[in-house]
């Protein structure tokens, strides 16, 4: 079978390696906290927008060991104590986020997790493989809604996903402003709008073009869009469509629109415009697909296309062309100790402790370009220094500050019940509205600036001495 449930085998081996020397040097249970964040930026951009949240919290609400995975690990060779343990393993730690939809920007600590050292080790590659995935879709989505505008956006990138991947990249795209999916197993289980219209094999199988166009249009009058590039766009394809549509209007009806997947779409979607108005379908819209992101959607407009439907797939499903978030999830506290991961580079070297992060907001409560990182036990500093250059540092005092990291999981449950998908990318928009332009622009975007506290610069460059 093709399909997989997550459960505590949906892991690198490594994580359940580790997991047996814990529980046998009797460690499993000291208190241990783990950072996620992220050190680049996608796409050449200037931000990340932050998905994947709540689908993490429901797998960590459930995540345990099946009968199937003791008995995998049992053939090899793992301790049978230890699968014991396994056996009665619940997640039961405390999570503490940014909101899902929030923008972010390298080198912050978005995500924490608290718990023991065996549950929040295990967890670090399912939180990887969900954050990293759905916020490179997210993004990748909310870069084309900036092109588009409010012209309508569908995700047309099942076929060409990365497997599974398809289900989290279609719920991904929402957050990011897409309105509706093609995939229908995502649209039933988030709760989508579903979209589609037809095949050029569908055309193919009927004697003529006219034919397959009225076949369609019995059978879905309300949903009715014309694909009119099988044989010749202009010569047979958009004329059959305005036969068709003009019957409809004489039994009540209206054809929704036509879709060009072929072709010169700037060219070609002007002189449909031109045929579908003059025919007095001016209500019919136009669809756009093949092989559209950010780049090209914004070219066909700038080009004055006058498209009204983007159906975008494969660039969008797959985050080309980075296809990967570099997400890190590092351990920054155990048993009450900070911890610090060293590097010959200062900025791949991790901020140790319990870490609290704030956005800097301006007098209009727009994002002023800083966001801070502290200790979770200081109070919000006046002055944010460069992390690598201590020599350089930024006065906040007179700014407002706003806290983004908040409990979101106790125990190993949710504190507040999942919010609707809507909802999620609603305040997506709302955060993206905040972001000035300067740092949302697709060619040399301003740098949003990370700063951190005195106290933190100081105890990083302490363990450092230390461990050295």
């Amino acid at each position: 079978m093709l399909t997989y449930s997550i459960t505590g085998n949906y892991t690198d081996l490594y994580e359940i390696t580790m997991g047996e020397v814990y529980f046998k040097e009797r460690r499993q249970d000291l208190p241990a906290t783990f950072d996620y964040f992220f050190r680049k930026l996608p796409f050449g951009g200037g931000y990340t927008l932050f998905a994947g949240l709540h689908e993490l919290l429901g797998v960590l609400e459930d995540l345990h060991f099946t009968p199937e995975d003791i008995a995998f690990l049992r053939d090899r060779g793992f301790d049978a104590g230890y699968l014991g343990f396994l056996e009665r393993f619940r997640f039961r730690g405390d999570v503490y986020s940014v909101p899902e939809g929030e923008v972010i920007f390298p080198g912050c600590p978005v995500l924490r997790v608290h718990g023991t050292l065996f549950e929040t080790q295990l967890v670090e590659t399912v939180l990887l493989n969900i954050l990293n995935f759905q916020s490179l879709i997210a993004t990748k989505a909310s870069r084309v809604r900036q092109v588009a505008g409010d012209r309508i956006l569908s995700d047309f990138g099942l076929r060409r996903a990365q497997g599974a991947g398809a289900m989290a990249a279609s719920r991904a795209a929402i957050i990011g402003g897409f309105n509706s999916t093609s995939n229908v197993a995502a649209a039933e289980k988030y709760d989508i709008p579903v979209s589609g219209t037809m095949a050029h094999s569908f055309v193919e199988s009927y004697d003529s073009e006219l034919e397959a166009f009225r076949a369609f249009a019995r059978s879905q009058p309300s949903t009715c869009i014309f694909l009119v590039d099988t044989y010749d766009t202009l010569n047979s394809g958009v004329p059959n469509a305005i036969t068709v549509a003009k019957e409809m209007e004489a039994l009540g009806l209206k054809a929704s629109g036509v879709r060009l997947d072929s072709g010169d779409l700037a060219w070609l979607s002007g002189k449909v415009r031109g045929m579908l108005d003059e025919a007095g379908l001016n209500d019919m819209k136009i669809v756009v697909s093949n092989q559209l992101d950010e780049w090209l959607v914004r070219s066909l407009l700038d080009q004055g296309a006058p498209i009204d439907v983007f159906g975008v797939g494969t660039r969008l499903v797959t985050g080309h062309p980075d296809a990967a978030l570099d997400g890190v999830y590092k351990l920054s506290q155990i048993n009450g100790e900070p911890r610090i991961k060293l590097s010959d580079s200062l900025a791949k070297t991790t901020l140790p402790g319990i870490k609290q992060v704030f956005r800097v907001l301006d007098a209009d409560g727009r994002f002023l370009g800083f966001d801070g990182v502290r200790l979770d036990s200081e109070e919000v500093p006046a002055v944010l220094y460069h992390p690598f250059d201590p020599h350089k540092s930024t006065a906040i005092g007179q700014w407002k500050k706003q806290p983004l990291v908040n409990k979101v999981m106790e125990d190993g449950r949710r504190l507040q019940p999942e919010p609707p998908l809507s909802e999620i990318a609603a305040y997506g928009r709302e955060r993206l509205g905040l972001l000035p332009a300067e740092y949302r622009r697709f060619e040399n975007p301003h740098t949003y600036k990370v700063g951190v506290s005195e106290r933190l610069l100081h105890l990083r460059d302490e363990l450092r001495e230390k461990w050295k």
